[in-house]
């Protein structure tokens, strides 16, 4: 049609750049033809959760070629979902009903990295691992780290502010992005792309779309720190008898470890037991079991110092009986065996069967009761049919709750859902700590965000998208998108 030719002239004639189905129905393998299976990679999440129904998907090259889809999106009133590398959890990167789905993975240029400033300038497609790759190779690294790094792209990792597992030394992308290029819906450049530390001039306008989740704008370009990479390296594993000992483990671990502390992971046995069971090569890492298990990674310039900090930590923690057992990794290949463990966890879960996640930010001291609140509440009704799985970053009070399961329910989800997000309002938590709100917690919002902060998010939203046609059904509840909208 008219929409899908001009798409085809955006992006310079190249075919490659838009991908349709003629099918007028679901776009899923179903589809009676090959574009329409083509399609699947941009309807359905990973986990295979959510399921969109777009029959277009347009990937351009350039900022130029995506600021001509935006403003024929905007002119014709169409709905827009910008892509990544569709890793997300909470189905924010996939279209709810038959949006248009703008793919940024050919907008993939790493623009330039500085040395001296410690600061590197993507696109917002160039894939997370990539990056870390290419500023390695001058002695530098990204500050983020996720499970699905081999996959996912910047522009999706800053749109949903995503934490990872060194939060805990490198802090939230919040600080570590220095500016950003983005257009906003109606196909205009906004340019905040500055690599300056210090600039206090006026509103800091990338905070805004820094975690909106592609909802007030798409995000063309990256400038982010990129410090210098540690030297020394080192991975260590306990096993613990309770979570009240994990959590004394990090208070030791950052009174003694302090500035080399660079990561602490927890997980429970179950999350372990699943990750054996579901992944070849994988080995139980201490000769007894435990009930959980913790990650530490220290990283540091100076061999000889680093390594006497943890010796010292080690010689504590035993002392002190706070561990059962544990190893360090004697090499990096023994190091990357043990952090898989807990990397791998949602691999795990995928191949098991369905899963219903949770990413919850609750107070570190109270995180796990959660996981056994729940475990309590279902094993009546569900059996062992249902397990409960709780890990996540206990260096910054982030729960990953995971329900697994043979196939989605709704009677299991109503024994989950609204009690999780009860449980995390009750507690002063957040309902998503790193993921997202997506179309998963859209309406969830209400539980962690009082109403006035989501009517000024409302109000941002109307101002800069005043047609909702930017990953509409997402982040905000129904009511206030509503009350976005400007009457056309």
């Amino acid at each position: 049609d008219d929409d899908v030719r001009h798409f085809v002239r955006c992006v310079g004639g190249d075919a490659a750049g838009v991908v349709v189905s003629t099918s007028a129905t679901a776009t899923s393998s179903k589809a009676a033809d090959g574009a329409g299976a083509a399609l699947d990679k941009y309807n359905v999440d990973w986990m295979g959760k959510y399921h969109g129904r777009s029959r277009v998907a347009v990937l351009p090259k350039t900022t130029d070629e995506l600021c001509a889809i935006m403003s024929r999106c905007h002119a014709r009133n169409l709905a827009v979902v910008p892509q990544g590398g569709n890793t997300g959890l909470v189905g924010g990167g996939v279209p709810a009903h038959d949006e248009v789905v703008v793919n940024l993975g050919r907008m993939n240029a790493i623009v330039s990295i500085d040395e001296d400033a410690g600061v590197s300038v993507v696109e917002a497609g160039v894939v997370l691992e990539e990056l870390e790759s290419a500023v390695r190779a001058r002695g530098m690294t990204v500050p983020l780290d996720l499970g699905a790094k081999g996959k996912c792209q910047m522009g999706g990792c800053v749109s949903t502010n995503a934490g990872g597992l060194r939060l805990l030394r490198y802090g939230s992308l919040r600080g570590s992005v220095l500016g950003l290029e983005v257009v906003l819906a109606n196909g205009e450049v906004l340019d905040l792309l500055r690599t300056l530390r210090k600039d206090n001039t006026g509103y800091d306008l990338k905070q805004l779309f820094i975690g909106a989740e592609g909802t007030l704008g798409i995000v063309t370009k990256i400038a982010i720190l990129t410090p210098r990479a540690p030297t020394n390296v080192n991975v260590a594993l306990f096993g613990l008898d309770s979570f009240a000992s994990c959590v004394e483990l990090l208070k030791l671990a950052r009174g003694r470890l302090g500035e080399i502390l660079s990561a602490f992971e927890f997980f429970d046995r179950e999350s372990l037991d699943l990750v054996l069971e579901q992944l070849k090569g994988t080995q139980d890492p201490l000769a007894k079991p435990c009930p959980f298990y913790v990650v530490v990674e220290t990283s540091g310039s100076v061999k000889s110092h680093d390594n006497a900090k943890l010796q010292a930590f080690l010689k504590i923690v035993k002392n002190k009986r706070v561990i059962v057992d544990g190893v360090v990794g004697k090499d990096e290949k023994h190091a990357f065996a043990l952090w898989t463990l807990r990397e791998r966890i949602s691999v795990a879960l995928k191949y098991a069967g369905a899963v219903y996640k949770y990413d919850i930010s609750l107070p570190t001291a109270r995180m796990y009761n959660l996981v056994t609140t729940l475990r309590a509440r279902l094993a009546p009704k569900f059996g062992s049919g249902v397990k409960v799985l709780g890990y996540g970053h206990l260096g910054d009070g982030n729960l990953h709750l995971n329900i697994s399961c043979a196939e989605y329910t709704d009677a299991l989800e109503s024994a989950i859902e609204p009690f999780v997000y009860e449980y995390t309002r009750e507690e002063r938590g957040s309902v998503s700590a790193e993921h997202g709100l997506g179309i998963m917690k859209a309406e969830e919002i209400i539980y962690s965000k009082d109403a006035k902060a989501v009517e000024l998010m409302g109000a941002m939203k109307r101002a800069l998208d005043p047609r909702g046609i930017l990953n509409p059904y997402k982040v905000l509840p129904a009511a206030t998108r509503a009350a976005a909208l400007i009457p056309m």
